[in-house]
């Protein structure tokens, strides 16, 4: 759902730098470190040599792990994973409506000439694209073989972002395209470049108020804005959202079945194990589950049945173990 700066803000009288601090509203209890960040999205989808022509071709991605019903893909350049994909030969599209669950995965592109070359790639191949600027970023938007919708967008300087009062200002705005292609330049477009990563996941689910008494009130994410209609974005460390929420499914809406192509798990990745520790406790405080895992991380699913893996580097994960 697109809404401008008009319709959610009106003339925006009395925005304000949104310098650090001066936005959000934080968790009652726990809180999320500043330095938190998102690790990779896992999806379940219908064919994977289908798949895989997408992710590499169009996205720009190239495959780190292959066996025959999985693959890992990564950046050019850079190993960390970015997604993985489970296949489950024929799972059903995804429902363009009615389905909660994934809305879109986010990747977050290291800067603005790199959306810029990319959008100029996706011209040369045919392919089509949404597009919003977002006041905080500029996005593109596109929908993988089984429907599974996919951001790409790049950040604008944090000192461009504003508030009204406590809320940052979040909105969906035209793209100036032929700027955002200038500034790509001449470099062509190699696939997605070092430093790519999951900016953040846009889920539907099926309460706003039950959404954040689960994302920030129990897993301990700031609210960051609210205004926007059917939605609710959260992040950590005044990140503009690591997380947005929305009802535009519909009160009809339910969980997607185990054979349809899906979300399947998606990551934050937490800077110490004793965050990891922490988190789960205030989890298990406020009646959710938080699974231990043998590698040291944490499983939550929300209220909707969405998977959450928390974890932390695998130095600091292995250091308490040492120490228990």
């Amino acid at each position: 759902m697109a809404a401008t700066t008009q319709d959610i803000f009106g003339d925006a009288a009395g925005a304000q730098p949104a310098t650090p601090g001066s936005y959000g509203e934080a968790p009652r209890g726990y809180r999320l470190p500043a330095a938190t960040r998102l690790g990779p999205v896992r999806l379940q989808i219908g064919d994977l040599a289908r798949s895989l022509a997408f992710y590499e071709q169009v996205l720009g991605l190239r495959v780190v792990e292959r066996d025959p019903a999985r693959a890992v893909l990564a950046a050019h350049g850079d190993d960390a994973p970015v997604v993985e994909l489970d296949e489950r030969p024929g799972a059903r599209a995804m429902s363009p409506r009615g389905r909660l669950g994934l809305y879109h995965f986010a990747i977050l592109l290291p800067d603005r000439p790199s959306l810029g070359r990319f959008v100029r790639h996706l011209a040369e191949i045919g392919a089509r694209a949404g597009a919003g600027d977002h006041l905080v970023s500029e996005a593109l938007y596109l929908q993988d073989p089984d429907g599974l919708g996919i951001e790409v967008y790049a950040d604008r300087p944090r000192s461009t972002w504003q508030r009204l009062g406590r809320e940052l200002m979040i909105a969906t705005d035209p793209v100036d395209v032929p700027d955002l292609v200038r500034a790509g330049g001449d470099a062509p477009w190699t696939g997605m470049p070092a430093g790519t990563v999951i900016g953040h996941v846009h889920l539907h689910v099926g309460d706003l108020a039950q959404g954040s008494a689960f994302f920030s009130d129990a897993l301990g994410f700031d609210r960051i804005t609210w205004r926007y209609p059917g939605a609710l974005f959260l992040g950590a460390g005044g990140y503009h959202h690591h997380l947005g929420t929305n009802t535009w499914a519909g009160g009809a809406a339910r969980p997607p079945a185990a054979d349809d192509a899906r979300l399947l798990e998606w990551t934050i990745e937490l800077p110490q194990a004793e965050d990891v520790a922490a988190a789960a406790r205030s989890l298990v405080g406020a009646g959710y589950p938080a699974e231990a895992t043998a590698d040291g991380a944490v499983v939550t699913r929300d209220p909707w049945g969405s998977a959450i893996r928390l974890r932390a580097p695998a130095a600091s994960r292995g250091d308490a173990r040492r120490e228990g």
